[in-house]
């Protein structure tokens, strides 16, 4: 085998898992019971709004109520739907630069309120001056920031180490909120890879209460650099931040649809055994949804793609693709005909989301049996809530956060599960045995923080925290794109538990054979832990850091 074979060998479980009887205790084998069940391609890879998602959260309901914890969603129920529309760009709308129109799709897409940036769908005046502010990734000085306001403006794309053009940086939006702006547009539109742009053709969905709340925030989109040299008279690349150009007059029109089927929250409540303190609640959340089938004419070669992104996206679609050389793809040919004498061709167009996130809604289920079912109930009462839509935006936690079912000012603190299941060294960045992230645990409540370190040097094998992801600025912005931060900004203390980027990260490939099960139930064991200890608590966890604006944008 040559040294640097991608490991299409590597152990893995079943392609299926029979399902057995769950126990009270956490184990390896109850989430695997679990996982296969939630993960499985019949739940259409749980898309917000479609009926995946609600199979998806018909099970989530049915193993709650099985496992006795009530209802905590409207009307009695478990359910708490997430109000959304489909937004799409109508075929109709155009840029005109100077006299010279310019067409939709070809020479500029607009990201109608695209999770990861947080902007509207409007420009904000009919036309504005092109307004040059570097290069995404740059920082921003205040006088740039000053000189945008009412301008259109235009960012060049982010250089990579080599001096090339990336459209990595857009991904987590401009380096600044430029809420003055009348649109922020990135001249990325020759460099965005394909499935970006189909991407970005799709309808797009968003809570309706979403839209008015984002109506007066500039829209964001890709240009051409045809655009940008027409709108500055002259080479993109030469241009200096702080260049204005000629007014840019956009007509912007966008159409919008109910989706397919409902999207929902899954709320359960399991009651705290303290009359004084069970009108508390820890909240403990993952999020139920996936992102679905894969778009276009054909399905994926299921073990080509893992063999080619060990290599060239070990951290999947968090990254860009490496280049791969040629003795690379010798490599990875080698590993593939390997593969073939095992089994034959398994094409896949499902993204089951077994990870993402898959392991932390059925941790949730383990937990929740655990505290329900075991001798000693926790003081304060559990909320679980397995929050819709995150994939979309965050929308399920949003509307959540902004509609609670119990008292906001009620909620203690809130535990985020998301992408638990893997973290071994040979399938995460800084991984092993013992590794685990943490994010955003003293941000609030640097009580919480320490907590949490305190229970975890008590376990027999203590997990090696990490903070990697919660360091300030950290490009993954991954405090930002999770549940928690719905409730951090309301001044709730958080903590976001994660192990990692992998190479199966929003890839068909994400499937329960490749979870690590013993390595979740210690995850598991350990947030059940730190839950109980906050909810048996003598007094409120201590929030010490400044709570933020609830409706500022958030900042890593």
């Amino acid at each position: 085998m040559p040294k640097d074979a991608a490991h299409a060998s590597e152990a893995e479980a079943p392609l299926k898992h029979p399902s057995a009887p769950t126990s009270p205790a956490i184990s390896a084998g109850d989430l695997m019971t679990r996982l296969y069940a939630f993960a499985d391609d019949s739940m259409q890879g749980r898309e917000a709004g479609t009926e995946g998602s609600v199979r998806a959260t018909r099970y989530l309901a049915a193993e709650t109520r099985r496992i006795g914890l009530q209802p905590g969603g409207e009307n009695g129920s478990f359910f708490q739907t997430v109000p959304m529309v489909n937004r799409a760009v109508d075929s109709s709308s155009s840029l005109d630069v100077g006299g010279a129109q310019f067409r939709l799709d070809q020479d500029f897409i607009p990201i109608p309120l695209v999770p990861i940036l947080p902007y509207g769908w409007q420009i904000q005046a009919k036309s504005a001056p092109a307004f040059y502010a570097g290069r995404v990734g740059d920082s921003l000085t205040p006088a740039i920031l000053a000189q945008s306001a009412g301008k259109f403006v235009v960012f060049g794309p982010a250089l990579d180490e080599a001096g090339k053009p990336t459209p990595l940086l857009f991904i987590h939006g401009p380096p600044a909120p430029l809420p003055g702006a009348a649109a922020v547009a990135f001249a990325t539109l020759e460099i965005i890879p394909e499935e970006t742009r189909d991407f970005l053709h799709q309808p797009h969905p968003v809570l309706t209460t979403t839209i008015e709340k984002k109506r007066r925030i500039p829209l964001s989109l890709l240009i051409s650099s045809a655009i940008a040299e027409k709108a500055f008279g002259g080479s993109f690349a030469s241009l200096k931040p702080g260049t204005v150009g000629k007014p840019i007059e956009g007509h912007i029109k966008s159409t919008a649809t109910p989706p397919a089927a409902p999207a929902r929250n899954v709320v359960g409540i399991l009651p705290g055994s303290d009359a004084r303190l069970r009108g508390e609640y820890v909240a403990l959340g993952a999020h139920n949804d996936h992102i679905g089938i894969r778009r276009g004419p054909e399905a994926i070669d299921y073990d080509s793609l893992r063999l080619f992104n060990a290599m060239a996206r070990p951290e999947g679609e968090e990254k860009p693709e490496k280049p791969v050389t040629t003795a690379q793809l010798a490599t990875i040919q080698w590993e593939l005909d390997s593969v073939r004498r095992l089994r034959p061709p398994r094409s896949d167009s499902i993204f089951n989301g077994a990870d993402d996130d898959g392991s932390g809604s059925v941790t949730l289920l383990e937990i929740a049996e655990a505290l329900a079912r075991g001798k000693d109930r926790p003081k304060r009462s559990m909320l679980f809530v397995w929050h819709g839509a995150e994939e979309k935006g965050l929308f399920g936690s949003e509307w959540f956060t902004e509609h609670p079912t119990v008292p906001r000012d009620s909620i203690v603190a809130q535990l985020n599960l998301d992408m638990i299941g893997r973290g071994s060294a040979s399938d995460v960045q800084g991984g092993g045995p013992n590794a685990l992230d943490l994010v955003g645990s003293r941000r609030l409540s640097t009580e919480l923080g320490g907590l949490i370190e305190q229970i975890n040097r008590r376990r027999r094998a203590a997990f090696k925290i990490d903070y990697r992801y919660d360091a300030r600025g950290d490009p993954t912005n991954l405090y930002c794109r999770a549940d928690h931060f719905m409730y951090a900004r309301f001044g709730i203390p958080i903590a976001y538990f994660t192990t990692g980027f992998h190479r199966d990260f929003h890839q068909v490939t994400d499937e329960p054979q490749y979870i690590d099960y013993d390595h979740m139930a210690r995850v598991a064991a350990l947030v059940r832990d730190v839950a109980l200890s906050v909810a048996d608590l003598d007094h409120r966890l201590v929030v010490d850091q400044p709570k933020p604006d609830p409706n500022a944008p958030c900042r890593q």
